[in-house]
């Protein structure tokens, strides 16, 4: 009958403590963490325990005077059904009071729009956030490179915005700015310039890693990685305390500035997610309906996603749908007009703040304006087809690396593991231009089109009408000699393709390290430069054999045969998608990006061919990897049970096993149910008429049980050990002599779900999937015969995919 429950060494202490759950608290770091976060007070004093006359009083706890009761432990799923019970008799009450007086009239419309107002103020902090993150982060990438004299809190680019004397050619140098080599030792060309600000570069890079490691590690644990597996588990009902607590925002939002600008291959996007969650949960807290009601928060929190996607990529209708196909459990109608508000408030916070300086809300918006050709097809789909084999191939590498780091002396040292993989990451990065700069800079480098006014080598065309090559002269003839490729192109190909080999393995290792890391980014750079190389080669395909008939159509005098930029985008697309196997909300994510509604076929196409190729090679996306990896109790909506197995397969005890431990409606003392609590690890116990007859009246969850007896020990006059426990709604016959009864009917739940034995565990798995169930009861003529939890479904889907059932425990 084990369930997610706590294994307590008692419950008659002056305070409920309570242990790890699931053998092990969460992975996340060698540190202790205070869990005591939002549990409410269980040592107040309460007057209500007597009558006027002192003469011993009944406990009823119907009202919601005892603190805990309706609560959950640490590392427990809700009861979604409980919850949305609760809700809808507030709901009522709130109606009923409403029609009394103009008062009561007056809350019940506060009510009605204080979730507006959360959301509202969810916006407005998570956007103001983002922009802080950006600019500090845009700075501080900078100021590995050098600083500016007018003021050292200007980063490269608004340092020359004011400049004079800067150049077409070299647009980012001016005499305000200096490198360290030239403030340090005073040269400003030579090797000795090199070999400074490589040195000043790795110093930087080391110092905003280990600062970042430190901090996550001494103080926040939890604010490590993306935090969106960890957010997909809350959001189906499990509890993490302190996952999205003040600690965990306050230092996630200053680590991921530094592991950001450390030029760690990963992004701000994905933390941007679990920024925006903490922001939501800690505003929850000034909202009575939201802060008691675990059901209610997580529509809140579902929100909240949406808010995270809006901010990171401005992109609120992405964001919307990102948090309706990839993170939310369950997203009702209403959650979704809110999301579309929050996302709409955070948006706009975000563009008042104009953190780029350019109007737009990301470093790398485009537009494109040149339209695409049918058979341009296929090599979209070729990209879908490397998007999918990579998102494949990092998933099962990653994996791979992250449980060698869980299972051997590597996880010992989290430390040690991000400054060598930040030095090694620096070395490497610093001589190709293309991983020095920030993956942001790069994304914005390849998805743009090169203009007539571009310097980059990207843009290293050269007219070749000299060449003794025929095609070549009439080429350059038709006027499109202009984009054929030139020496400075040639150059940054072959730094391309190396900087795709190193952004590959970094990113594999990086993923899960002790520091904030997205994959948003790192993913779509990847593709982003796989996408650019095609291009190239298209472009200059098309033009040299322009005559062709394939070709013939494409190219005309004085434009662009075919925009690089297009594939690098559509690249950039697959390769996320087939990492996260996002579809639909992946789509209007990079066509708001680059507000071009005419490029969505290529992306549908090439996010499509992403998400088959990767699921004809594993299932899972990322996230739901990393959560089965931590044995976090998720069940995936998009797994299918087809095993023809029956509930009495599953449901405990099993046959040899002892019976199932339960309560009687009467006749047990506080000292029996004491007993049965101290020498069980159980989260709730099925309440039967009596032990020869073991008809189902109905279950109670441990911790009400625990926190009611308690509170009668302390304040209902007369209670001891032999006091009886009672479970009636009528009270049964006593001698005056007999200790005062504890009556507990009010925190039984009379209606538990129920299946028979003979229920397939196909509608079983359903219905906890759907309801959110915790357990599940087993009868059969009305006769208690077992139970099944979440954590028995899980195992036994684990058994029947021929994996580890132990790998459901938290570890």
């Amino acid at each position: 009958v084990e369930m997610w429950v706590m294994d307590n060494g008692g419950f008659c202490d002056d305070n409920y403590q309570s242990g790890s759950s699931d053998d092990e608290l969460v992975d996340i770091s060698e540190v202790t963490v205070d869990f005591s976060e939002d549990v409410p007070p269980l040592d107040r004093d309460y007057s209500a325990g007597k009558t006027p006359n002192n003469s011993p009083k009944l406990m009823d706890l119907l009202d919601d005077t005892v603190p805990g009761i309706g609560t959950y432990e640490d590392f427990n799923t809700i009861d979604w059904v409980r919850e949305k019970s609760k809700d809808r008799d507030r709901h009522r009450e709130i109606a009923n009071k409403s029609k009394q007086s103009t008062v009561a009239l007056l809350f019940s419309i506060s009510d009605a729009f204080s979730g507006w107002l959360l959301m509202l103020l969810i916006g407005l902090m998570s956007g103001a956030l983002a922009g802080g993150i950006d600019i500090a982060a845009h700075w501080m990438t900078d100021l590995k490179e050098g600083v500016c004299l007018n003021g050292f809190w200007f980063n490269h680019e608004h340092c020359c915005w004011a400049s004079n004397e800067t150049t077409f050619q070299e647009r980012d140098k001016c005499p305000q700015w200096k490198s360290w080599a030239e403030l340090m030792v005073g040269v400003s060309e030579g090797p000795g310039l090199y070999v400074v600000n490589y040195f000043m570069y790795v110093c930087w890079a080391l110092l905003f890693a280990f600062l970042a490691v430190i901090l996550v590690r001494a103080f926040a644990p939890y604010a490590c990685g993306s935090g969106i597996p960890e957010i997909k588990t809350i959001l189906s009902g499990f509890i993490i305390r302190g996952y999205l607590g003040k600690w965990t925002l306050i230092i996630k939002t200053i680590t991921l500035v530094l592991a950001v600008s450390s030029g760690l291959s990963l992004g701000k996007e994905g933390p941007l997610v679990h920024v925006a969650c903490c922001c939501a949960n800690i505003l929850c807290h000034f909202f009575t309906k939201y802060r008691r009601n675990e059901a209610k928060k997580r529509e809140v929190l579902s929100a909240a996603s949406a808010v995270g996607v809006s901010v990171a990529f401005g992109a609120p209708i992405g964001g919307v749908l990102f948090s309706l196909e990839e993170v939310s459990y369950y997203f009702p109608l209403k959650t979704l007009w809110r999301s579309f508000f929050a996302a709409l408030v955070a948006a706009f916070t975000l563009r008042s703040i104009n953190p780029f300086g350019n109007s737009r809300l990301v470093l790398f918006y485009v537009e494109f304006h040149t339209p695409w050709h049918l058979l341009e097809l296929i090599p979209f789909v070729l990209l879908g087809i490397f998007g999918g084999l990579w998102g494949a191939f990092f998933i099962r590498a990653n994996i791979a690396w992250c449980r060698l780091r869980k299972n051997t002396s590597l996880g010992h040292y989290p430390v040690l593991e991000v400054v060598v993989v930040t030095l090694l990451t620096a070395l490497l990065a610093f001589p190709i231009e293309y991983t020095k700069m920030s993956s942001s800079e790069l994304i914005s480098e390849l998805f743009n089109d090169c203009g007539l006014l571009d310097s980059s080598k990207l843009c290293g065309y050269t007219s070749n009408s000299g060449s003794t090559s025929g095609s070549v002269n009439a080429t350059a003839a038709n006027g499109l000699g202009a984009r054929l490729a030139g020496p400075g192109l040639y150059t940054a190909m072959w730094q391309l393709a190396l900087a795709l080999v190193l952004k590959m393995v970094f990113t594999v290792v990086t993923f899960g390290m002790k520091v904030p890391s997205g994959l948003f980014i790192p993913s779509m750079a990847v593709g982003a430069i796989a996408g650019r190389l095609l291009g190239v080669c298209m472009e200059q395909l098309a033009i040299r054999h322009h005559e062709r008939d394939i070709f013939r159509g494409w190219c005309s005098p004085g434009a662009d045969c075919i925009t690089p930029g297009l594939y690098a985008m559509v690249g950039a697309a697959a390769c996320l998608g087939g990492v996260t196997r996002m579809t639909v909300s992946l789509v209007v994510i990079m066509f708001e990006l680059t507000g071009g509604l005419e490029y969505i076929v290529p992306l549908m196409a090439a996010a499509m061919t992403s998400k088959w190729v990767a699921d004809a090679l594993g299932r899972e996306s990322i996230y739901e990897a990393h959560i089965r990896l931590n044995g976090y109790p998720f069940l995936e909506a998009k797994e299918e049970f087809r095993h023809k197995t029956l509930a009495t397969d599953v449901m405990r005890p099993r046959r040899g096993d002892p019976p199932v431990s339960v309560l009687t409606e009467s006749g047990m003392t506080v000292e029996e149910v004491e007993r049965l609590i101290a020498d069980t690890t159980y989260s709730g116990f099925p309440v039967v008429i009596s032990q020869q007859s073991p008809r189902l009246v109905g279950f109670v969850l441990r911790r009400d049980l625990v926190i009611s007896l308690e509170n009668a020990r302390r304040h209902q006059e007369g209670v001891v050990s032999m006091s009886p426990i009672l479970f009636t709604e009528c009270d049964p016959p006593m001698s005056p002599s007999a200790p005062p009864a504890v009556k507990l009917r009010s925190i039984l739940d009379l209606s538990p779900f129920t299946v028979t034995v003979h229920t397939a565990m196909e509608i079983v798995v359903d219905i906890f999937r759907k309801l959110g169930l915790r357990q599940c009861l087993v009868i059969q003529n009305g006769r208690l015969l077992g139970i099944i939890t979440k954590k028995d479904i899980l195992k036994h889907m684990a058994q029947m995919a021929n994996r580890d059932p132990d790998s459901i425990l938290f570890n």
